[in-house]
């Protein structure tokens, strides 16, 4: 457990300075480039997303699962075995699809994506998706062996360069059209990518020099390595099939019910580009905890040690709930003056607080998701993961027509609430966790509500005695702290909310 919380915490420090890192890049972009640009550039990254669904994610998954696996049992040989086989599988189906997909770049941008505007961006995706997948085999390697440093480098080093080589790019390379634009953003996420398949490929072999790991006492075969990726990459596949048709569809249906082209691209770009990322921006310990979580789950259950498996979700769950209930209310009082600061638009906080809510949701989801991966469930993980996907899609296809972008948002938070419950009821059958409503959700819910009602107040407060808004968001930040904390303790936590009882179904 110990090193499951380093690891948690070395990844959280990470990934939130990398969310960071991120939000700057993404403000200086749309500084740059502009919403109806950025809405292009948010159409060619579900391109991106399928072509990683079909080339590296299932094979990702069997080298994290196997090199934990492996690693448990001692067999250090088939650790380094499983991610050679990875690779190798990984390059036989990448290379000939992002050569198709390279050469038939027309006529995705034009009957696909809807605009051909983004043709040179799905063109410049081919060397982007090869790297990625370099990358990612060793970094999930990494997890599995429990080794964390290494990635976590990695993945610091990458966000700074990303920003740097895109708007450097931007600066350097002036481009006179928006497809322009979109190609020269995508070129410096290859000069990117480079970079970190590089560094992370010099850091495994370093590794394993100072290992010597001994001849592979299990075989691994290609058979055997696209037996465990195909399910996994097939289910991961649909997922992002109807993730991306939702991106897809929703600048379609605005212009379906009425709105100009440029203002539907412009409107996605506000919401996909600017509104969701900025509330993205503290879930990155949520991403942390499930890279971690995944391997350790999988050893505990190669050692068949369920019971203790229990233990740590409700754990996980407990913790998700404290950290990122209070950031969300947070986010929903001071978002909409942080958006206009930053992105220098008010349609940034026009939906703020209803996804706030769904990214809360969605949270849960993702370690619920996590959990069943780690357990070996990952066929339930999907089959919950399409059913939420199809409900933001019909919400989309129904709503977006009829009620703009609320449509959307209504989707976004009822396919969240629908991953959520599904996962969970999935996990409680698999551990037979007994529920605890009020120590996972409803404690840490309170708590936020009222920090959020009485934040918004003071808020509000502040702003109309002429407060600067910077210093405004800061106190309020400060004192949403401490009214969380208090809200807490007269709840009565911790008490016994880090431990497992032994009554009820799980008997701990």
């Amino acid at each position: 457990m110990g090193s499951t919380v380093k690891g948690t915490m070395l990844l959280t420090a990470t990934g939130l300075f990398s969310q960071v890192v991120g939000f700057l890049y993404r403000i200086a972009l749309s500084r740059m480039i502009g919403a109806e640009t950025m809405g292009l550039y948010q159409l060619v990254m579900p391109v991106y997303s399928v072509l990683m669904s079909l080339t590296a994610v299932g094979f990702t998954v069997a080298v994290s699962t196997w090199s934990a696996r492996f690693h448990a049992l001692g067999d250090e040989g088939a650790v380094r075995l499983a991610l050679r086989r990875g690779l190798g599988c990984f390059f036989l189906v990448a290379v000939p699809l992002v050569t198709v997909v390279a050469a038939a770049s027309d006529p995705i941008s034009v009957y696909l994506l809807g605009d051909a505007r983004t043709r040179l961006g799905v063109m410049l995706l081919a060397p982007c998706v090869l790297l990625t997948g370099v990358e990612n085999l060793h970094k999930h390697c990494f997890y599995g062996i429990g080794q964390i440093k290494p990635p976590a480098a990695s993945e610091t080093v990458e966000q700074l360069i990303r920003a740097g080589a895109v708007l450097g790019l931007l600066a350097c390379l002036p481009a006179a059209t928006a497809e322009e634009q979109v190609g020269v953003i995508v070129l410096g996420m290859v000069c990117c990518e480079v970079c970190s398949a590089t560094v992370l490929v010099a850091l495994f072999r370093r590794h394993w020099r100072r290992t010597v790991p001994g001849p592979a006492r299990e075989r691994v075969s290609p058979r055997r390595m696209f037996a465990a990726a195909i399910p996994v990459g097939a289910t991961s596949l649909l997922g992002t099939l109807l993730g991306s048709a939702n991106a897809v569809l929703i600048p379609a249906r605005l212009v379906a019910g009425g709105m100009e082209a440029g203002e539907a691209m412009a409107a996605f770009g506000v919401i996909c580009g600017m509104t969701l990322p900025m509330l993205a921006l503290p879930t990155g310990f949520v991403g942390a905890l499930c890279l971690v979580m995944v391997p350790d789950l999988a050893r505990r259950t190669a050692r068949g040690d369920r019971r203790a498996a229990a233990g740590f979700l409700h754990r996980v769950l407990t913790a998700t709930s404290l950290l990122m209930a209070p950031a969300m209310t947070l986010l929903a009082v001071v978002g909409p003056v942080v958006g206009q600061m930053m992105f220098r638009t008010q349609a940034v906080g026009e939906f703020l607080t209803p996804l706030a809510a769904g990214t809360l949701l969605t949270c849960y989801q993702s370690v619920l998701s996590g959990a069943l991966n780690g357990l070996e469930l990952q066929g339930r993980a999907a089959r919950n993961a399409i059913l939420s996907d199809g409900v933001q899609l019909v919400c989309t296809w129904v709503g977006v027509r009829v009620w703009g972008l609320s449509g959307f948002v209504v989707g976004f938070v009822l396919s969240a609430l629908v991953g959520m419950g599904l996962n969970l009821a999935s996990v409680l059958e698999a551990t037979q966790l007994r529920l605890r409503l009020f120590d996972w959700f409803g404690r840490p819910l309170l708590a936020a509500l009222f920090m959020g009602v009485w934040c918004r107040l003071f808020f509000r407060i502040l702003l109309d005695r002429g407060m600067a808004g910077p210093l405004a968001c800061g106190l309020c930040a400060l004192m949403g702290v401490v009214l969380y904390a208090a809200a807490l303790f007269a709840q009565g936590w911790p008490g016994d909310a880090w431990r497992t009882k032994g009554r009820g179904r799980d008997g701990r």
